[in-house]
């Protein structure tokens, strides 16, 4: 229902549309990215059904670290400078910039258009971004110039740095008066800020979120943290397109990424009244810790288990249901076969016929932001009915059925149901639940 209101198009607030559970039901209509990949959500998802990889050598600032590759963002080709002013620059971390123009593609890619909306309208459009960790380098240089003197300290240091400025930002540039809710949670977060924001629509707090997360770290200290940590690949320096490996015998670590991923969620009546095009529908959302270890999984997987068993849960679907699982499998020799012994878990005798893959071997893994860019893909595959495929496999040594090409992923008029994994350090975990889009 929509009608005029002075020259504009007026959308009435919708707040109790239901399922047959009595619940707001919320779809994706909207979808906003910067990677190492591509600029934007077709170049990133059109690269990774081509198997291509974006990972490249790391600079010489980084001379002398274990690990020499990454999946670095091309800021040459990205011309920030042409979207956004030189005050926004000063204001934003990187990862905040990334997140703000992946909002602004989200944006445009679901026809939303907030500045045309009524005051009352915008109440209800909120912001749910995330960071899972901030540039170190900030913190290092600011420290340097500090001991030249107090007043060498930018008064933005502190603004830059927080995680909340994304949400701050995205809300301010289209005045978004909503739920304004950032979320931390390693590489973990954007899982979790999109499920966060679907409970919000859900609970009727919302009737449209902005959610996802934005990662910049690629420098010296990260990475050389990262190595300390053993966690990173360094097997694979003279030939980084093949260093990330998910699911591959020989995999030894993963490979830093960088970027931001944004999806535009609606409560579906709300995006019915002003026609919106729906990509597929976020039906469920689990939650789960390991309490275990501060970066190791447990062996049984029970952490991942129970965050798919409870988005099945939530989302009222059956194991048998689901025909394909976007894994959190990072290219670690220890978290991706645990991981595939968890999805067998859940699957039992169906494990067969679900089909399995990590686009990190493209994209590098994302840290904070690898969550909300690979459910992007997982709402697009569902869109456009093709599955994504791991990349960089030449001996398949976990006991699941792993896509390494992109293929068909239904044949048949079925609802296509799919679970996305996230995993972070200290033993959080989220799984979401999404489905192609059904008017029933």
């Amino acid at each position: 229902m929509r009608f005029l209101r002075g020259s504009k198009l007026f959308y009435p607030l919708v707040r109790n549309s239901s399922t047959q559970a009595g619940r707001r039901r919320v779809v994706i209509t909207g979808s906003g990215a910067v990677t190492p990949l591509g600029n934007n959500v077709q170049d990133s998802w059109q690269r990774v059904l081509a198997g291509e990889s974006a990972i490249s050598h790391l600079g010489p600032q980084f001379k002398g670290l274990p690990c020499q590759v990454a999946a670095q963002i091309s800021r040459e080709n990205l011309q920030l400078d042409t979207h956004l002013s030189k005050t926004d620059i000063k204001l934003m971390s990187p990862a905040t910039q990334l997140a703000v123009l992946a909002a602004e593609e989200a944006l445009a890619s679901g026809n939303l258009k907030p500045k045309e909306l009524s005051e009352e309208q915008r109440e209800r459009i909120g912001v749910c971004v995330g960071m899972g960790m901030f540039d170190l380098t900030e913190v290092y240089n600011t420290w340097n110039q500090l001991q030249r003197g107090y007043n060498r300290v930018s008064p933005f240091f502190v603004p830059r740095l927080l995680p909340s400025m994304a949400c701050g930002h995205i809300s301010m540039r289209h005045g978004l008066r909503g739920p304004n809710h950032s979320v931390s949670t390693a590489c973990a977060t954007g899982a979790h800020a999109l499920g966060d924001a679907m409970r919000f629509i859900r609970n009727g707090d919302a009737d449209a979120m902005l959610a996802g997360s934005g990662e910049a770290c690629i420098d010296p200290l990260s990475i050389a943290g990262f190595c300390r940590l053993r966690a990173l690949s360094t097997a694979f320096n003279d030939n980084p397109a093949v260093a990330s490996r998910p699911f591959d015998k020989a995999r030894d670590g993963f490979v830093m990424g960088e970027g931001a991923a944004v999806l535009l969620l609606e409560e579906l009546e709300h995006a019915r009244a002003r026609g919106a095009p729906i990509l597929a529908e976020l039906l469920g959302y689990g939650l789960s810790g390991d309490a275990h270890h501060i970066t190791s999984p447990s062996e049984d997987g029970s952490g991942a288990t129970l965050a798919m068993q409870r988005a099945l849960k939530d989302a009222g679907v059956s194991p048998e249901e689901v025909s394909y699982v976007n894994a959190h499998a990072t290219s670690t020799p220890t978290g991706d076969r645990i991981e595939s012994h968890a999805i067998r878990r859940v699957f039992g005798d169906h494990t067969p016929q679900v089909q399995v893959s990590s686009t990190k071997g493209a994209h590098g893994h994302l840290l904070g932001s690898s969550g909300n860019l690979e459910a992007l893909f997982v709402v697009h595959a569902c869109s456009e009915n093709t599955l994504p495929p791991s990349i960089n496999i030449e001996q398949l040594n976990v006991d699941v059925n792993v896509v390494t090409k992109a293929c068909k992923w239904s044949e048949g008029q079925g609802r296509r149901v799919a679970l996305k994994n996230s995993f972070g350090f200290g033993g959080t975990n989220a799984s979401l639940c999404i489905a192609s889009y059904s008017e029933e």
